[in-house]
């Protein structure tokens, strides 16, 4: 992977799950350096405790700072001659974001905006946003404003010379806040186990592969493609559930009981990798496919910069969602109190 030897790489959202780990993978290819950029200090301190112990020659960067503030990331830029990003920074708890509309058009659409706009601007060679399969048909506030930065970035693919790719995929096994260790301590404290719903599925993947593939999809991608992953064939969380039980030598409804919970707001019972007006090509990885690209029509951009202006000036909750509503009309929410919103 020659795009990544002796480069200067940024990763936004670097001490996440998912930005870790994309840095950890990143130090195979010996990059020159690696900007490390964050706005949770306790994450980046144990990320930089980690990294120290490392017999790296790649020299590491560690910036407390957040993409919602156009200087700091401007800053970066200015500092650094990077050749490489990785956007992986967002808010991505469906349940926080949920009742935080403001904020995650703020982190998810300005943040992402700030950070491709800058790269753009400094003729960076390739842009690696990383999105969800949440923003397909989405179904709640985190899906509906990745599904916009997708659209802001697939705008800004149409204009420019940056080489700029979007990865796609489900739900990371063992990331911050993903079901596997929440079951792990309801287990470890003799239960109940909580699932939302007998029904409800949802797509899996271990962080390394997932991570892999966003490497690869950024080395080997072509301008304004969505890459969406193959995430085998979705799990029931129920039958998780009853696994991880097993697996501890317990038996569920006897030793463990399961408790249904019921969907939380903006959940869904199944997540897809397509919007309905995508179909999906081959790649030369039979993990890795290419969804069409969708026209996305450039006056959405000039909605999508009114909606970060609204939420700037803190419009209300109601308001900026029926924004959202109109700039994505695939967004069904599954909230009773948007629901009613048109």
């Amino acid at each position: 992977k020659k795009l990544y030897f002796k480069k200067t790489i940024l990763v936004t959202g670097a001490a996440g799950s998912i930005g870790s780990e994309i840095v950890r993978q990143l130090l195979n290819f010996n990059p020159k350096e690696i900007i490390l950029f964050d706005n949770n200090e306790n994450s980046l301190f144990n990320i930089k405790k980690e990294l120290e112990s490392n017999k790296s020659t790649t020299s590491f960067h560690y910036l407390l700072k957040s993409v919602t503030d156009l200087n700091s990331v401007e800053f970066c830029f200015s500092n650094f001659k990077i050749d490489v990003v990785f956007h992986a920074a967002a808010y991505k708890h469906v349940y926080m974001t949920e009742n935080m509309p403001q904020a995650t058009i703020l982190n998810n659409i300005l943040g992402t905006k700030n950070v491709i706009d800058t790269a753009v601007h400094k003729k960076v060679s390739t842009f690696v946003f990383v999105s969800t399969d949440k923003a397909v048909n989405p179904s709640n506030i985190m899906g509906a404003t990745k599904r916009i930065a997708e659209m802001y970035v697939s705008v800004l693919s149409s204009e420019n010379k940056t080489k700029i790719i979007t990865t796609r995929f489900g739900n990371v096994l063992g990331s911050n806040g993903s079901v596997v260790p929440i079951f792990q301590n309801q287990i470890a404290k003799g239960g109940p186990i909580t699932v939302t719903h007998p029904k409800v599925t949802r797509f899996f993947m271990t962080i390394i592969e997932a991570c892999q593939l966003v490497l690869e999809a950024g080395a080997t991608g072509n301008h304004g493609e969505i890459y969406v992953f193959d995430m085998g064939k979705p799990v029931k969380i129920i039958d998780l559930a009853i696994n991880m039980i097993r697996l501890s030598g317990l038996i569920e409804n006897e030793d463990i009981e399961i408790k249904f919970s019921g969907l939380n707001r903006g959940e869904k019972l199944y997540e897809e990798l397509l919007t309905d007006q995508e179909n999906l090509k081959k790649s030369h990885n039979k993990l890795i496919f290419i969804a069409e690209k969708q026209k996305i029509n450039v006056a959405i951009k000039t909605k999508i910069l009114q909606l970060i202006k609204d939420a700037s000036n803190s419009k209300n909750t109601n308001y900026l969602v029926s924004s959202i509503k109109k700039i994505v009309p695939e967004f069904k929410s599954t909230n009773p109190n948007y629901k009613i919103l048109k």
